[in-house]
């Protein structure tokens, strides 16, 4: 078990995204069984339309944004929860002047992500 502060992770920046990072709060290493992400997108930031071979488990902390999931497309806020199976096409783009901020949760598996045209 161990405990740290955020703010003190590494954060890195989404190379497909726009103004968008993440931070790896518990990596494989740490968890058994899921890894804990924390992805910020800035005002304007967005990821584009990208498969990934594992499922996604997420909790918006802050911000808005628009997550396209399939074919439907949702207008999320703090406190909303997001489940995204593996396979199924996702996006994200922000809504108005704060920042986006969600957990993501996935499975200690290899993740291949593939950008969708």
């Amino acid at each position: 078990m161990s405990v740290k502060k955020s703010q003190d992770v590494e954060v890195q920046d989404i190379a497909a995204a726009k103004n968008t990072t993440i931070q790896v709060l518990i990596p494989s290493g740490e968890g058994p069984n899921f890894a804990m992400r924390k992805i910020s997108m800035k005002p304007g930031g967005s990821m584009p339309l990208h498969t990934n071979t594992v499922e996604h488990e997420q909790y918006v902390l802050g911000g808005q944004a628009r997550v396209g999931i399939g074919e439907q497309v949702y207008e999320v806020r703090e406190g909303n929860v997001m489940f995204i199976p593996e396979g199924v096409p996702h996006f994200y783009e922000t809504i108005g002047d704060k920042p986006f901020e969600f957990l993501c949760m996935i499975p200690n598996k290899e993740d291949v992500i593939t950008v969708v045209d």
